[in-house]
């Protein structure tokens, strides 16, 4: 039978929010999915952007590949809390498979959330 456990983001420093500092591929680490290939990782992922503008920002999920793996999104500016990545999971992979952001405006798009282990 499968366990669950949550977990903080293993680009995250002690849970704080991770800004995004990236413009462009390769982004902002946001975190590292497991390499045991028996492993499942659910990713709850949740933006907020600081500046006074909307800003896009890029989730490559699992690679850089456009469009493959990238997840684009508008964050409203100055508005809370967005939800950007509503539980999708990545598999175990012997290199484990990275999930990265990047904005078109740096340093104001802050990432939080969790990560949902399955094993």
């Amino acid at each position: 039978m499968a366990t669950f456990s949550k977990s903080i983001l293993s680009g995250s420093t002690d849970g704080k929010q991770i800004k995004v500092a990236q413009t462009a591929t390769a982004g902002t680490l946001i975190h590292t999915g497991p390499t045991n290939t028996a492993h499942l990782h659910e990713i709850w992922l949740y933006a907020v952007n600081t500046s006074a503008t909307d800003v896009k920002l890029t989730v490559e999920y699992g690679g850089a590949a456009s469009p493959d793996d990238h997840i684009e999104y508008t964050v409203k500016a100055e508005n809370g809390l967005y939800l950007i990545v509503p539980g999708l999971l990545i598999k175990g992979n012997a290199t484990a498979l990275t999930v990265r952001a990047f904005a078109a405006t740096t340093n104001v798009i802050c990432i939080s959330g969790y990560v949902n282990v399955i094993a």
